[in-house]
């Protein structure tokens, strides 16, 4: 694994755990972690459970007993880890978004495709699918208990950088991370609301703003922590050169209407994701903040039996449930990267291709994309450009 903060961190649970819980035909086995920092590095193998570590990227992918290369690094170095990974003979598992740009993303997706006709196999890494909730949410709009989709609204809102003096971490700057709220959790909701109703995102109208232009350097950063005062000295700051927020509208292919908000600026809400697909026969609710549950709305019921019910997500025939604890019992946050990579090592002992694809990542990339130049033309009407490679559900 390339990477060993926030989602280092929550990959190495997941690595840690999955074949404790599901009866797999492969086991894995952590074998080398890589980051920059020796001494940090050092410490992250130990207590995240690796078996040595490395200062160079290089050197783990040169290595002969090394199967995956899992990528949980900012997205400036995704596409250079990855097409080496890919040439070196490497499985991939590439954390989100895909890459920093279109180019890139597509850069990947051509390494991805070569790769492939030698039974070597990549992923893209967008957690929330793997939500039990969120997967019975796809199951009921496949099974047409929504009808047809007439309305997607989805939001995702933090607050951690209100704070005019949090620092200039990596997130906040274009060269390493590509874009900001947009790219960051706006990827989420796009690629989550596109996985559930199976309908793509044609067109956007959006607008993005960056509200605190310019921030102090960091003296130490990890993950979305960080201290002031760094490189420059005591009150030396920076520019900050992505979005903080993000608001769009959009048309879906099936001719929906939908709406996304993906703010780091909504004082008070920590992390919180929600979703509401309406359709002709009903409507199904999903809130990260009570990850267990779904709220459904049945229009085909007697009127006066109609109303949202709570769904609670714990029961063995429930996706992904039967491996945990008995119904009632919940699960959290890390569990969905423990189900990503439960699925990930089942598609590749089974020789088939997981997913997300690279070219499902694409895909939302070509999204990100269009709503940043929609953002940058006074919110005119942006098509999003068609992937040139079949796109799996």
């Amino acid at each position: 694994m390339v990477g060993y903060a926030f989602m280092g961190a929550a990959h190495s649970q997941a690595w840690r755990t999955v074949n404790r819980v599901f009866d797999l035909p492969v086991r894995a086995r952590m074998a080398l972690i890589c980051g920059r920092d020796e001494s940090k590095v050092a410490d992250a193998a130990v207590r995240l459970g690796w078996d040595g570590h490395t200062t160079d990227w290089r050197e783990l992918i040169a290595r002969d007993d090394i199967d995956i290369v899992d990528v949980c690094t900012p997205g400036d170095s995704h596409a250079e880890i990855t097409i080496a990974a890919l040439e070196a003979g490497k499985h991939v598992l590439c954390e989100k978004p895909l890459a920093n740009t279109v180019d890139e993303a597509r850069a990947m997706v051509a390494a991805a495709a070569k790769a492939q006709t030698v039974g070597v196999r990549a992923m893209c890494g967008f957690n929330y699918r793997r939500v039990p909730a969120v997967s019975l949410m796809r199951e009921l709009v496949a099974s047409g208990r929504l009808g047809t989709i007439r309305h997607v609204r989805a939001v995702y809102l933090q607050d951690w950088i209100t704070d005019p003096q949090f620092p200039l971490v990596w997130r906040l700057q274009k060269d390493k991370a590509g874009s900001g709220a947009l790219g960051d959790i706006g990827a989420h909701i796009i690629d989550l609301t596109q996985f559930v109703t199976g309908k793509r995102i044609t067109g956007v109208s959006a607008i993005t703003e960056t509200f605190v232009k310019e921030r102090p350097l960091p003296a130490e950063s990890s993950g979305l922590a960080a201290s002031a005062d760094g490189a420059g000295g005591a009150g030396a700051t920076g520019q900050v050169t992505v979005d903080d927020a993000a608001v769009f509208v959009a048309r879906l292919d099936g001719g929906g209407l939908a709406t996304y908000e993906a703010t780091r600026f909504a004082t008070g809400r920590r992390n919180a994701l929600r979703v509401e697909i309406n359709g002709s026969l009903g409507s199904v609710a999903f809130d990260l903040e009570r990850l267990n549950e779904l709220e459904f709305f049945d229009a085909t019921e007697p009127g006066v039996e109609q109303g949202f019910r709570r769904i609670l997500v714990t029961e063995g025939d429930h996706p992904y449930m039967a491996a945990w604890w008995p119904p009632g019992h919940i699960i959290g946050y890390e569990h969905s990267f423990t189900h990503e990579f439960r699925d990930f090592l089942a598609a590749l002992a089974s020789g088939s291709d997981p997913t997300p694809s690279f070219a499902d990542a694409l895909q939302v990339q070509l999204v990100l994309d269009a709503v940043a130049r929609s953002a940058e033309i006074g919110s005119s009407w942006t098509e999003v450009e068609p992937v040139l490679a079949p796109v799996s559900a």
